[in-house]
């Protein structure tokens, strides 16, 4: 009997645009509460689960590698990857200062205007789910209502790394954005900081109303922030 891994269910995938379906079904599984670090992911098993082969299977897992999500041994195939501590947290939120700070300064040489238009509409969204987290509470709010708060932070710090329009900026914002959130979602508490972050955007895009350097100087407060609610999600966790 073919078995299933858990948070996969039963939904199976078509095959109009198959490789990038399966990877971002992989990769919502992954940032979901249903997977455990370290457990092993079967190449052959999630292409049973999901109703194809086992080569798109292969190869979303080759570039979810790249996010560090998901670790491979030799011989043995994937696992989720453990979620980061210490230096690696460090090192993740050094890199993050520099690529977005970079991402906003070179936003904000651009079309300023019409960026803050589009921050402010996805900055309206994300404070519409805070409030909705608010009410009942981060730890009761559910996976689909965190999931809604994740994915709306993350189209805020999107429109920025879009507005930079530097090709390789973006392909750094997925590798880093994915495990950032990925880590605040495994340790207890990651999402308490909901309204914080709200107002720490709302900062970015005042700021992006004066000069490229009040832009930077607000995102590396927001990233700092986030830097040190993390180190205490982390140690809690532990």
């Amino acid at each position: 009997m073919a078995s299933t891994i858990p948070g996969f269910g039963a939904e199976r995938i078509t095959q109009r645009g198959l490789r990038d379906r399966v990877y971002d079904r992989v990769l919502d599984v992954l940032m979901g509460p249903d997977v455990e670090p370290g457990m092993r992911l079967s190449i052959d098993g999630l292409a049973r689960t999901l109703g194809v082969s086992p080569t798109p299977v292969r190869e979303a897992l080759v570039q979810l590698e790249r996010t560090g999500l998901v670790t491979r041994e030799a011989n043995k195939g994937y696992r989720v990857a453990p979620p980061l501590a210490g230096d690696q947290l460090e090192a993740l939120f050094d890199a993050r200062l520099i690529v977005e700070s970079g991402a906003v300064e070179l936003a904000a040489r651009g079309d300023v205007e019409g960026l803050r238009e589009r921050l402010v509409l996805a900055l309206s969204d994300q404070a519409a789910v805070a409030r909705e987290v608010a009410v009942v509470g981060s730890a009761q709010a559910s996976e689909e209502l965190m999931a809604r708060y994740f994915r709306s932070d993350w189209q805020f710090h999107q429109l920025i790394f879009d507005a930079a329009r530097n090709p390789f900026l973006l392909e750094m914002s997925d590798i880093i954005t994915t495990r950032v959130h990925r880590m605040r979602q495994i340790v207890e508490g990651g999402g308490d900081d909901t309204d914080r972050a709200v107002h720490e955007h709302q900062a970015i895009v005042d700021a992006l109303a004066s000069d490229p350097t009040s832009a930077v100087a607000a995102m590396r407060l927001h990233i700092d922030a986030v830097r040190l609610r993390s180190r205490a999600d982390a140690s809690h966790a532990g």
